[in-house]
């Protein structure tokens, strides 16, 4: 290892305001605090008056000059790989036609499929790393990016790499999820089981090649089944995989106990889901991950059960779906101030959403707060309040962004 790696890896950050997280509720603030790192992880939370003398000389001294510092941010659900765009859905939809209808008419999810295919590799990095970049200069740290506009081998593979490649570049995590089950494509049009049978074949090719963290399926009526999303899950435990699910976004499909029964890591949008659904991810440890950008975009009326999923302990993450068709959104502190306007969520809440709970979400247990032994993973904000986080829309708030104790942006 290099000097300068280890310089890179190694740093003393003082004159700080710390918004740890410890806990399961509040900021869990410390004042006139330092954070210390060593080798990317973080090795002193804590009062500066507390920081050993030895230190200053040792480490690259940053002065956060009072500034806060809250973990990275998480980003548990992207779809942030595609080419093209659907604008011209979200005019058709502004006068009057419904997401299921625009898909049944050929668009939605085909419509990037048909973009996604056309594309090479390289110009499909070139298109979604500006995207990436955005969430990364807006405090994300840890990213999410599914597949599912390739719908073939070659083409979820494709996706798969392009994701791959972006965490390498930006120099963060990206966890890759195989959303093969996202549609059918049309040449598998009134073959739905046949489909599903080929993406549980592509699988274990995708895994052998490092590709696929988790695995993920639309469940769904313009989607899949509760018995065809069963035979993928069934294929990724047969391979050691974890699961989450889009579930109940758009009617209660039981898809919140179904990801539940498999222990599986999150069930996402989660609008209808029922009460015994609720219990069923209560019961699991399944994270409920609230997608209030799509709620947004498309106007719905059903709030989640934010009630029983307080009631029942289950942990409310909070993700942008960045996606071409109906979650167009780069800023995950957006995300979280339209999760404080449309679903009631405190900033806190939020916050922890977007942190703690997310982190869960891609079960990354290493992240999420400051703490000693956790990565250091965290963000220099120009703020004077942490409710600022979720209450400014849009705007310039990161000072500096730390990914295992490198600045990244």
């Amino acid at each position: 290892m290099t000097q300068a790696h280890e310089l890179a890896h190694t740093g003393l950050l003082v004159g700080a305001r710390l918004i740890t997280l410890a806990g399961n509720e509040g900021y869990g603030i410390v004042e006139d605090a330092a954070l210390g790192w060593r080798q990317g992880r973080l090795d002193f939370v804590g009062a500066l008056q507390d920081v050993p003398d030895a230190w200053r000389s040792e480490r690259d001294v940053v002065d956060a000059q009072g500034r806060w510092i809250t973990p990275g941010l998480i980003d548990c659900h992207t779809h942030a790989v595609f080419a093209g765009d659907r604008a011209s859905e979200f005019e058709q939809r502004l006068q009057g036609a419904s997401y299921e209808e625009i898909a049944r008419a050929g668009g939605g999810i085909v419509s990037s499929v048909r973009a996604t295919r056309a594309a090479s590799e390289d110009a499909l990095f070139d298109a979604s790393l500006p995207r990436a970049r955005a969430l990364l200069r807006d405090g994300v740290t840890s990213l999410e990016i599914k597949s599912g506009y390739g719908l073939d081998f070659a083409n979820e593979r494709k996706m798969l790499r392009v994701a791959r490649r972006i965490g390498e570049v930006l120099g963060i995590t990206v966890r890759t999820t195989f959303l093969g089950a996202h549609a059918l494509p049309p040449e598998f049009a009134g073959r739905a089981d046949d489909y599903v049978e080929a993406v549980c074949e592509w699988l274990p090719r995708l895994q052998e090649e490092g590709l696929v963290d988790a695995v993920d399926a639309f469940c769904e009526r313009i989607g899949f089944t509760v018995a065809q999303t069963r035979k993928v899950f069934e294929a990724a435990r047969a391979l050691g995989l974890p699961v989450k699910l889009h579930a109940d976004q758009l009617s209660d499909g039981g898809g919140g106990a179904l990801v539940a029964e498999f222990g599986g890591l999150s069930a996402d949008h989660v609008e209808h889901t029922s009460e015994a659904g609720v219990r069923a991810m209560a019961a699991a440890g399944t994270v409920a991950v609230l997608l209030p950008g799509a709620f947004h975009v498309l106007r719905e009326t059903t709030l989640p059960p934010l009630d029983a999923f307080r009631a029942h302990g289950v942990p409310m993450a909070v993700a942008t779906d960045c996606n071409p068709g109906t979650s167009p959104l780069q800023s995950l502190r957006l995300a979280m101030s339209l999760a404080c306007t449309h679903f009631r969520l405190t900033p806190q809440e939020a916050l922890r959403g977007a942190t703690v709970h997310a982190a869960r979400a891609l079960g990354l247990a290493d992240r999420g707060r400051l703490q000693v032994g956790q990565r250091a993973d965290f963000v220099l904000w120009n703020m004077a309040h942490p409710a600022e986080l979720a209450y400014w829309l849009g705007g310039e708030l990161v000072e500096a962004v730390y990914a295992e104790g490198r600045r990244v942006a």
